[in-house]
């Protein structure tokens, strides 16, 4: 089973942006939020970021049973506790719209098809795959690419 550590960063936040995903202690994806014209957003935020680098964990998974490893608790909240029920509502909430909907709707169909188990860790706390995840988002929003 692979294992994926995965993190986001913008700064300032909102600001550029970039995601990294960490597979065997390498970076295996790293990019950020793509504009209407296919470069770089200028303007973005860590929780889409965050959603961007679990979604690259997903697909490079490709449906095989998984473990991702975040910090983002609010990406797995919304994957396993309130994403079913915005869906059955038409994508909607009582509390007003869905912040990064756009995401939401792409991320979820990967999440309910994959066989990955979200775990959250604690960010900046000395977890060495986590640590390594937030290195490599930092680098990507610098424009590294692999």
């Amino acid at each position: 089973m692979q294992t994926y550590y995965t993190d986001g960063s913008a700064s300032p936040n909102p600001g550029p942006g970039g995601y990294a995903v960490i597979q065997d202690g390498k970076p295996a994806a790293l990019g950020t939020e793509p504009d209407d014209s296919g470069v770089s957003a200028r303007q973005t935020t860590n929780i889409r970021m965050e959603g961007y680098a679990i979604m690259n964990a997903l697909r490079l998974a490709a449906a095989e049973p998984c473990e991702i490893y975040t910090d983002s608790e609010f990406w797995i909240n919304v994957l396993t506790k309130w994403a079913s029920g915005w869906a059955a509502k038409g994508w909607k909430k009582s509390g007003g719209p869905i912040k990064n909907l756009d995401i939401v709707q792409e991320l979820y169909p990967l999440y309910r098809n994959s066989q990955a188990k979200l775990n959250w860790v604690r960010g900046h706390n000395n977890d060495p795959g986590n640590e390594l995840a937030d290195e490599w988002a930092n680098k990507a929003r610098q424009g590294m690419r692999l």
